[in-house]
């Protein structure tokens, strides 16, 4: 599955000029999501420096795993970015020494 056709170009946005690269279709396509997020033990190699990327971080379980897994592979976590944090769930204690951005934080 190409993962290319779930991702929507749009002309202009934010300002002309641009290309806006949309992945509101890929995240509305599980199997697509599913292909997303398989991690591979080739994908990533010692010394590679790793952005983690995810939409919420609530408990800090997954992020914690994917960090884990990094690592176990010889990668080095950059930083760990979520659209979200719901702070009052204490998620970064499971991460810490991680850098760690959220966009919004509840």
């Amino acid at each position: 599955m190409p993962i290319e056709k779930y991702i929507r170009d749009i002309q202009g946005f934010p300002k002309e000029g641009i290309l806006f690269k949309d992945i509101t279709p890929l995240l509305m396509s599980p199997q697509a999501r599913k292909k997303t997020l398989e991690i591979h033990i080739d994908a990533i190699q010692k010394g590679d420096r790793i952005l983690i990327h995810d939409d919420v971080l609530a408990t800090g379980g997954t992020v914690k795993a994917v960090c884990e897994l990094v690592e176990q592979l010889g990668g080095i976590i950059v930083q760990c970015n979520f659209l979200m944090e719901l702070a009052f769930l204490h998620g970064r204690d499971k991460i810490k020494g991680q850098e760690v951005f959220a966009a919004i934080t509840y």
